[in-house]
């Protein structure tokens, strides 16, 4: 399948098949995915979680708003979270990155107020999102990227110290009687011409 043939079929999932496992060399291949995100600097100030205990997801389930059953039926929830503690940042710069890297964040982003800094973070960390849904989609997974969660119960559950959750990803395979998927939604966007410039 191409890219744009597999971004074309994939969908926000609603309604997952609990029955479908997603075999373990594709979760392996997601998470190498995610390894290979791109971030400003190199800069890499994120943790993927994934949750397939069944256990934590039913708790993770009930601080999930409106999207219980996704988490508690898809195969496996990824939770992304960004580094919450500067320290634990700036030791892992110091060790991976070359000291130009190092040095543009002493002088750019280290003098400014921590909810700056970790605003920033937010940003890389998003980027990965858009990774693992665009690896789903060429490997046939379905995917639920979820906002809809409560980000310092997910932080409790999972014992995120050190890190704040900043959304999840439930991943699976979906329900044939999924409402949302393109056969019975079909996918709407905005027309190329009206979002895409060329100069």
């Amino acid at each position: 399948m191409s890219f744009i043939n597999a971004m074309q079929e994939r969908y926000t999932t609603k309604v997952y098949d609990e029955t479908k496992k997603i075999d373990p060399k594709h979760i392996e291949e997601l998470k190498e995915s995610l390894r290979l995100s791109p971030s400003s600097i190199n800069s890499q100030p994120w943790k993927f979680t994934f949750v397939s205990d069944q256990d934590t997801k039913e708790k993770l389930s009930k601080v999930s708003w409106i999207n219980t059953e996704k988490v508690t039926k898809s195969d496996t929830v990824v939770v992304f979270s960004r580094v919450d503690d500067l320290s634990l940042f700036e030791e892992q710069i110091k060790r991976e990155l070359p000291q130009g890297m190092v040095d543009y964040y002493n002088e750019n982003l280290k003098p400014l107020p921590k909810e700056q800094i970790t605003a920033w973070f937010d940003k890389q960390v998003y980027l990965s999102v858009g990774v693992l849904l665009s690896a789903c989609a060429v490997m046939g997974i379905d995917a639920t990227p979820m906002e809809g969660i409560e980000p310092a119960n997910y932080d409790k559950i999972i014992g995120n110290d050190g890190y704040a959750t900043l959304v999840a990803v439930a991943i699976g395979y979906r329900d044939e009687e999924d409402f949302n998927q393109p056969s019975k939604n079909p996918k709407s966007r905005i027309a190329l011409d009206k979002v895409v410039e060329t100069i």
